[in-house]
C-alpha cells in the first residue's frame, strides 16, 4: 500500500512538472508573439507640424469657436469647444525648442530638429552647423525601407518646413536650389503651396525636371483628384497665382473669396494617392500660416489656420480608424510665433473673443486687395475719409464715423488716435517702420491693418509680445501604434528620434 501510494504521488509530481513546463513553454510562446507584435513598427506615419503653434495658439482657437457660441460671461457657458488635438490624444508631452546659435530658434533650425533629430544653426537645411555634413531626414529612411513618402505644406512647398524632409543646403534662401532637390527627389507627394522663387530663375526648371523625374503636376482639386492611386505627383493650386500670398496656399478665412483648396483636401488626397503600398507610407503635414497669422498679429487669420489644421489631423484620424494597429500620428509645433496670450491689460479678466468674428479677411487679403484698391484711388487724401471708415466697419467692424446705430463698436478717442497715425504712415509709404517706435507699433508691416487687427485684438483680450517667433515649449502629441514614448518632457531632436526608434530606423547611418 505504501509503494503505491509513492508511485502515484511519483506519477503525480511528474504530470504536474510536465503541466508546469507545458503551460510556461505556452505563455512564452505567446508572451514572445505579443511583445514581437506591439513592437512591430507602423505601416503608416502621420507627422503633423503647426508652424509657429504653441498650446496658446490651439487654445485661443478653442476659446473663440466656444464664445461664437455663448458669451464667457455667461454661468456655466462652455469656455472652450475643444479641437481633435485636444480630444483625440491620449498622449500629450512638451518639448523644448531652441537652436544650436539661438534661444528662440527659426523654421530651419527647427525644422531640421524635427526631421533629422539634430541640432544646427538659424537658416541651414538639414546640414550641421559649418554645413559640411549633410543629416539624414525621417522622410529619406522612411523612403529607404521601402515606404511612400509624401510632404504637404499650407506655405511654398520649397519653404524651410517641408525643404527638411528632402533637402540639405547651407540656407533656406536658396530657393532655387531646393526646388530642384525636391524635383529630383523619389518621393512620391508633395502638395501645396507654388514654388518660392524669390526673383530666381528656378521654378520653371524645376518642374521641367519633375516631370522628367516622373512626377505629374497639378494645379485644382479636379486635376489632383484624377489622378490614379500610386501616382507621383506635386499638387498645387491654381488660384495661387493671384496676388498678394506669394505663392502659399490662401488663409483659410479668405478662401470662400477665391475658391482655394484647403490643407485638408490636399491631405486627403495625398493619403489617397499614397495608400498602395505593402510598406505603407510616411506623411508630413505643415500647417505653416499659422506662423505667418502670428508674425503679423493677426489673431483671427492664426484661429482660422489652426482650426484648418485640425480639420487636416482629422483626415489622419479618419484614416487611424480603419488601421488602428497600424498608424502612428504625431503632432507638435516648431515654435510659438507671436508672444500670443490669452488676456490683455485693457480687459483685464474679460475676455470677448466672438469679436474677432467681425473681421471678415485677413491683414494679407485686405492689404493686396482693400487697402491697395483704396490707396490707388485716394493718393491725395490726407485724413480718414467716409469711404476708408465704411471698409473698415465692413471688413473689422469698426466704427470711426457713427455708421451703426450701436456704440458697441464705436472708437475710443485713443483707438482713433492709433488708427489715423497708422492711415498717415500707410498713406505716405513711410511704411518700412525702421524706428524704434515704429519698429514696435507696426513690425514689419501695413501700419493701417496691423493697427486695425490690434485694436480688435485688444478688444478681444487677446495680445501679441512680438512680431517674431518666441521660446516656450511646444505641444507633443501621439495617438496609435507605440504612442506612450512621446509621453513626458524632452527636445525638438528627441520628437524625430522617438519616430525613428517606432520605425526602426537610424538616422545617423
Amino acid at each position: 500500500m505504501l509503494n503505491l501510494n509513492k508511485k502515484v504521488l511519483k506519477a503525480g509530481i511528474i504530470a504536474t512538472v510536465c503541466l508546469f513546463s507545458c503551460t510556461l513553454c505556452f505563455n512564452t510562446a505567446t508572451a514572445k508573439s505579443r511583445t514581437k507584435k506591439s513592437r512591430a513598427n507602423p505601416k503608416y506615419i502621420f507627422y503633423f507640424i503647426g508652424d509657429g503653434m504653441a498650446s496658446v495658439q490651439i487654445h485661443a482657437a478653442e476659446a473663440y469657436l466656444a464664445q461664437l457660441a455663448e458669451g464667457d460671461d455667461v454661468e456655466g457657458s462652455i469656455k472652450a469647444d475643444l479641437l481633435s488635438m485636444s480630444t483625440a490624444f491620449p498622449v500629450q508631452g512638451m518639448a523644448t525648442t531652441f537652436a544650436n546659435n539661438r534661444f528662440i530658434t527659426g523654421s530651419a533650425a527647427a525644422g531640421t530638429a524635427l526631421a533629422c533629430g539634430m541640432k544646427t544653426d538659424i537658416n541651414v537645411i538639414s546640414m550641421d552647423p559649418t554645413t559640411s555634413v549633410s543629416y539624414n531626414s525621417l522622410a529619406e529612411k522612411a523612403k529607404e525601407a521601402g515606404m511612400k513618402v509624401g510632404i504637404i505644406s499650407s506655405v511654398t512647398i520649397n519653404h524651410a518646413t517641408p525643404a527638411v524632409f528632402y533637402s540639405h543646403t547651407p540656407t533656406r534662401k536658396n530657393y532655387s536650389d531646393i526646388a530642384n532637390q525636391l524635383a529630383t527627389s523619389p518621393f512620391d507627394f508633395f502638395g501645396g503651396g507654388y514654388w518660392n522663387n524669390s526673383g530666381e530663375d528656378g521654378a520653371g526648371m524645376a518642374e521641367e525636371t519633375a516631370v522628367a523625374n516622373g512626377f505629374a503636376i497639378t494645379h485644382s482639386l479636379t486635376d489632383l483628384q484624377a489622378q490614379a492611386n500610386g501616382s507621383r505627383v506635386i499638387a498645387f493650386d491654381s488660384v495661387q497665382d493671384a496676388g498678394g500670398h506669394t505663392g502659399a496656399l490662401y488663409y483659410d478665412m479668405d478662401r470662400s473669396a477665391v475658391s482655394g483648396m484647403s490643407l485638408a483636401d490636399f491631405t486627403a488626397e495625398g493619403i489617397r494617392i499614397l495608400d498602395n503600398n505593402d510598406k505603407g507610407f510616411f506623411m508630413m503635414v505643415e500647417g505653416g500660416k499659422i506662423d505667418w497669422a502670428c508674425h503679423a498679429n493677426d489673431a483671427r487669420a492664426a484661429i482660422e489656420d489652426t482650426i484648418a489644421f485640425d480639420d487636416a489631423i482629422k483626415e489622419a484620424l479618419k484614416f487611424y480608424n480603419n488601421h488602428p494597429n497600424e498608424t502612428l500620428i504625431v503632432v507638435t509645433g516648431d515654435h510659438e510665433c507671436g508672444g500670443m496670450t490669452l488676456g490683455f491689460a485693457n480687459t483685464g479678466y474679460d475676455t470677448a473673443f466672438e469679436i474677432l468674428a467681425k473681421q471678415t479677411v485677413s491683414y494679407e487679403y485686405f492689404d493686396a486687395n482693400t487697402w491697395a484698391a483704396y490707396k490707388t484711388a485716394h493718393e491725395n487724401t490726407t485724413d480718414i475719409d467716409a469711404d476708408l471708415w465704411q471698409i473698415i466697419f465692413d471688413n473689422f467692424g469698426l466704427d470711426g464715423a457713427g455708421l451703426s446705430a450701436t456704440t458697441d463698436d464705436d472708437l475710443t478717442d485713443y483707438e482713433l488716435e492709433k488708427l489715423e497715425a497708422a492711415f498717415d504712415k500707410s498713406m505716405t509709404g513711410t511704411s518700412s517702420n525702421t524706428s524704434q517706435e515704429d519698429s514696435l507699433l507696426y513690425g514689419y508691416y501695413q501700419p493701417i491693418s496691423v493697427t486695425l487687427t490690434h485694436i480688435l485684438n485688444n478688444r478681444a483680450g487677446i495680445a501679441f509680445t512680438s512680431y517674431s517667433h518666441t521660446g516656450v515649449p511646444v505641444m507633443v502629441l501621439a495617438k496609435g501604434k507605440n504612442e506612450s514614448i512621446f509621453d513626458g518632457f524632452y527636445d525638438n531632436t528627441d520628437i524625430a528620434k522617438k519616430i525613428a526608434q517606432v520605425m526602426r530606423v537610424d538616422l545617423n547611418n
